[in-house]
């Protein structure tokens, strides 16, 4: 590790497990102090003790990213507790049940994710700009490979994947001539627990672990992303399997 965020702090949300948990780790061996959201408290506090581990400050705030007042309550604790905000991680996200005909997917699920995956990014980002163009700071969504391509498994999730690639590029026209770098990084199936909202089976038991993503693998690619000097920074970048393309 190369220290390079030594001195900086990153904020980054779903972080009780999966990519978030890896990214907020990843950022901390990297040397950033760094703020940890979720709506889990216990695997939040798990995860900040790791974090600590690296010689770091790690600030817990469970945190529903569906509530705009409490996205807002989680940077105020932020840049109370640190002074500044140089990364923020928008990664907070939830899927669908798979193969549901959409006359049959129960109106729930279509709203919990679109609230997580589309109206979450959104409060995070009216959250963390002001305080991410002070620093000259990085944005990064996580977004999926799912937002390339059409989904018929999962069309609202994959919609949601959609808007969130637009809106970053949007955002990006928006703040990047005042500095602040944004980042879509896209990544194809990883194995974390992502899907046990609705599905019987979670993404960390239904891919094969050896020719899948893990949640490492993305960490890498954000910490990457958000490390770029100004005037540089990475618009888009997709982190595929080698063997993603031959599904076409």
């Amino acid at each position: 590790m190369t220290g390079e965020f030594a001195g900086r702090v990153a904020l980054v949300t779903g972080a009780s497990s999966g990519i978030g948990a890896a990214t907020a780790r990843r950022f901390a061996a990297e040397g950033a102090d760094v703020v940890l959201a979720a709506r889990t408290e216990t695997a939040l506090s798990t995860v900040a003790a790791e974090c600590r581990e690296a010689g770091v400050e790690a600030l817990s705030v469970p945190t529903d990213v569906t509530d705009a007042a409490a996205v807002e309550a989680l940077v105020a604790a932020t840049t109370d507790r640190f002074g500044r905000l140089d990364v923020a991680v928008a990664n907070a996200g939830i899927g669908e049940a798979r193969d549901v005909p959409i006359p049959e997917l129960p109106l729930e699920q279509f709203e919990r994710v679109t609230e997580t995956n589309v109206h979450g990014a959104f409060h995070t980002t009216r959250a963390v700009l002001p305080a991410l163009r002070a620093s000259t700071g990085a944005l990064v969504f996580v977004g999926s490979f799912k937002g390339r391509y059409p989904s018929t498994s999962t069309p609202v999730y994959a919609a949601s994947k959609w808007w969130l690639r637009g809106f970053a590029r949007s955002v990006a026209g928006r703040v990047g001539p005042d500095g602040v770098g944004v980042t879509v990084v896209n990544p194809s199936g990883v194995t974390t627990p992502f899907g046990s909202e609705f599905r019987e089976e979670p993404n960390e038991t239904a891919l094969d672990e050896e020719t899948t993503l893990d949640a490492a693998d993305v960490a890498d690619a954000v910490v990457y992303a958000a490390g770029r000097d100004a005037p540089a920074t990475v618009t888009e970048l997709n982190l595929d399997r080698r063997d993603v393309l031959a599904r076409f």
